[in-house]
């Protein structure tokens, strides 16, 4: 299928943010789906804090522009839940993701819609850069395309704030899990499961901060829900999981 340009400038697309302690980075996150050249956006911040101390300048973000809507979470619950709870809020046929420390290039939503429906694929991914803490350009990861979830499963090589899907792929047995970590993880590979193709744009669009302080930096955590993935959701039994989590291990410290 391929639509006109206008066409695909009058789609709605809805983009989620999870919020909990970026106050250091979150406007300049915002800045960055404001300036998209895709224009017709729905901006949904999820508040996922009890302690609202950043609320205020949260809510000074959302005034700015008439495009943002604002959700508060009753108590915190991760990243993947907050998601889930955005996405069933959302009124846009494709779904964006952009974690509140991270950026956008001011392309990245215009070039990306138009490659999945000119391709007809139903979720897609980008490459990316990686930006470590003294803001310096650590390493670029290639986007590449996943057919198979066999593949995925050694490393987790989609960067969630790269990725753009339809709003009919997350289903009540398909969206983010509980986990603290590794939920994107989990649901790139249901999705593959399911044989749903994860198309791959190559052009650097997004830029994700490697923060020590965030919570994916927790080596524990990593390694905890790195099981659970394998364990509790790929169903692989004690030792498959553990193989794997070896191996998703070394992968990781690579990067």
């Amino acid at each position: 299928m391929n639509l006109g340009l206008k066409k695909i400038d009058m789609i709605l697309v809805s983009v989620i943010v999870p919020y909990f302690k970026k106050k250091k980075f979150i406007k300049k996150t915002i800045d960055s789906i404001k300036s998209q050249t895709h224009k017709n956006l729905e901006i949904i911040i999820v508040y996922d804090d009890e302690d609202r101390s950043d609320l205020k300048f949260i809510n000074k973000i959302k005034n700015s522009d008439k495009r943002i809507k604002l959700i508060l979470n009753q108590r915190s619950l991760g990243a993947g839940r907050s998601r889930n709870i955005g996405i069933k809020k959302s009124r846009a046929k494709y779904i964006a993701f952009l974690d509140a420390d991270d950026l956008w290039k001011k392309n990245k939503i215009k070039l990306q819609l138009k490659f999945m429906i000119k391709n007809n694929f139903e979720i897609s991914h980008t490459t990316y850069e990686i930006l470590d803490k003294n803001k310096k350009k650590n390493k670029i990861m290639k986007a590449k395309i996943f057919k198979d979830y066999k593949k995925l499963l050694a490393s987790c090589d989609i960067g969630l704030s790269t990725v753009m899907l339809k709003k009919s792929l997350i289903k009540k047995n398909c969206q983010f899990p509980k986990l603290k970590t590794k939920e994107d993880f989990v649901l790139w590979l249901l999705i593959l499961k399911k044989n749903v193709l994860i198309g791959a744009l190559d052009k650097n669009l997004t830029i994700w901060r490697k923060l020590n302080n965030s919570l994916s930096s927790s080596i524990f955590q990593k390694l905890k829900d790195g099981f659970s993935l394998y364990n509790d959701y790929m169903k692989f039994g004690f030792f498959k999981s553990f193989f794997y989590l070896i191996i998703l291990s070394i992968n990781s410290l690579k990067k």
